[in-house]
């Protein structure tokens, strides 16, 4: 079972709402929802590791994740929102040790709640 933990200003809007239920999906493995939620031209770049684009390309990143255990621990510090654009970060405790991410999210438009991008920064701390 993953551990969440929220700050309390990460869920007060739609978008980071959104957001938040995006990333506990991920730590989660719950890979349907994140499919859900992003458009069919999603590209995704975590940089120094890999970058994908359209959502076949996508998908197969994400089934990836269903060989290991969810998360021990999701720690959201901070979700923002502006327009189209989007930025969450925090720490995911994993089988295999503590990571700190910063993902920005692009949407298709500001009043939109499909992923069109996401850029992700990761580093094991």
């Amino acid at each position: 079972m993953t551990k969440i933990t929220v700050k309390p200003d990460c869920g007060n809007a739609p978008k980071k709402a959104l957001i938040r239920d995006f990333n506990i999906a991920f730590a989660k493995g719950a890979v349907n929802l994140i499919l859900d939620t992003v458009s069919e031209d999603i590209t995704w770049c975590v940089y120094g590791d890999f970058e994908v684009s359209g959502k076949d390309a996508f998908r197969k990143e994400i089934l990836k994740m269903q060989k290991y255990p969810a998360a021990k621990e999701l720690i959201l510090d901070a979700i923002i929102t502006h327009g189209p654009d989007a930025a969450a970060n925090g720490l995911m405790v994993m089988h295999d040790g503590t990571y700190a991410f910063c993902d920005v999210y692009r949407f298709k438009s500001a009043g939109s709640k499909v992923i069109k991008s996401i850029k992700s920064f990761v580093v094991k701390v």
